[in-house]
């Protein structure tokens, strides 16, 4: 019988909420598909930084990669915003990413029938919505060098640095086009080539990349324009590839055409090594600890893990089939309601996928 090791990271927020319903369909399609998964909790983000003072201990850290994944929930405390910004959850998060070598992140954006009616564009828009964002997630402007708040006789000046070599470029852009041979045979990349000099670098690997991939239907959007087409017509689109900042803001914008940023899960991956399966959404602390949290996108975030982390794929389809059947017998939570809806609190949603996992 195989056995996976997986590191949990509940984090702050509704994070421990989440993961206790996933965990418990975790279980449940291990043993339906005839595999063992051994769960490891580790601290991550706030609990950590009250605990060991730094938001991504060395233990954790660790116990990471001797993983085979990683799945997290959520990570972020207002309390700690006023640290120092290398001692605050968010930079935990960072450094897990770089120190894994996640440099590929790929968030699928697709709208689920049922939930149609939820999202605030019109149905006619988002029915034949099904993209991926494929975004650049270790280099640009968040890790750049230099970087900092320096006073000046003018006053503070803030600067940060927007950097790519081409090897992260090309290494990006081989993910991206891979996945799209494996769908609808498009890809639009997305960078500001008419201002800077590092997305006219972008454009160019993109561009000389494309030659290897003779099949593939490529272009190219400045990224507002690519922030306007996505509400315009986001069916035009099928793999969008893009750097770490462009893609941070497109991928937040496009998980709403789904109608809740709480239904859409993430995975970070290397080219050897343990990924890191998340939830698209924060740790939204106004409402831990009222059982109202949607867990979906944690819950397709594992199914994510199953299919690409650790080739479970018959594990992965039993979950996205008993999250769509669930969805389709009306039940929603609150994020996602409607008047015709059945109400159910994180946890009842949760044992409602089991039951259908249970009886497939």
């Amino acid at each position: 019988m195989k056995e996976h090791r997986i590191v949990l990271l509940p984090g702050d927020g509704i994070g421990p909420e989440i993961s206790e319903v996933t965990i418990k369909i975790l279980l449940a399609v291990s043993r339906k598909n005839n595999f063992l998964i051994h769960i490891e909790e580790k601290l991550f983000g706030a609990s950590s930084i009250q605990k060991y003072g730094e938001p991504l201990s060395e233990d954790t850290l660790q116990a990471c990669k001797a993983s085979d994944a990683v799945l997290l929930a959520a990570i972020g405390d207002p309390q700690f915003d006023t640290l120092p910004r290398s001692l605050r959850p968010e930079s935990g998060l960072l450094k897990l990413r770089s120190s894994l070598d996640l440099f590929a992140n790929i968030r699928p954006v697709k709208v689920i029938p049922a939930l149609m009616s939820a999202s605030s564009l019109k149905q006619e828009v988002v029915k034949d919505v099904d993209l991926l964002v494929v975004r650049e997630l270790t280099g640009g402007i968040y890790f750049g060098e230099p970087k900092g708040l320096v006073k000046t006789e003018h006053g503070k000046r803030a600067f940060n640095t927007m950097v790519y070599s081409d090897i992260e470029i090309d290494r990006i852009a081989r993910v991206a086009f891979e996945l799209a041979c494996s769908r609808r045979q498009k890809l639009c990349s997305i960078d500001k080539a008419n201002v800077l000099d590092v997305s006219q670098l972008w454009r160019e690997r993109v561009c000389e990349m494309a030659n290897k991939y003779q099949t593939i239907d490529v272009s190219h959007q400045y990224v507002d324009n690519a922030a306007m087409q996505l509400v315009k017509d986001p069916s035009q689109f099928d793999v969008i590839l893009t750097s770490n900042l462009f893609g941070d803001i497109i991928s937040d914008e496009a998980a709403m055409i789904s109608g809740s940023i709480g239904m859409l899960p993430s995975a970070s991956i290397n080219n050897q090594g343990p990924g890191l399966f998340e939830p698209v959404h924060g740790s939204a602390p106004d409402i831990a600890g009222q059982d109202i949290a949607n867990p979906i996108a944690m819950i397709l975030s594992a199914a994510m893990m199953l299919r690409i982390g650790l080739k479970e794929n018959n594990a992965a389809k039993d979950i996205e089939k008993a999250v769509d059947k669930v969805l389709n017998n009306g039940f929603r939570t609150i994020d996602i309601a409607n008047s015709t809806s059945k109400p159910l609190g994180c946890r009842h949603f949760g044992e409602e996928i089991l039951q259908v996992i249970n009886s497939i």
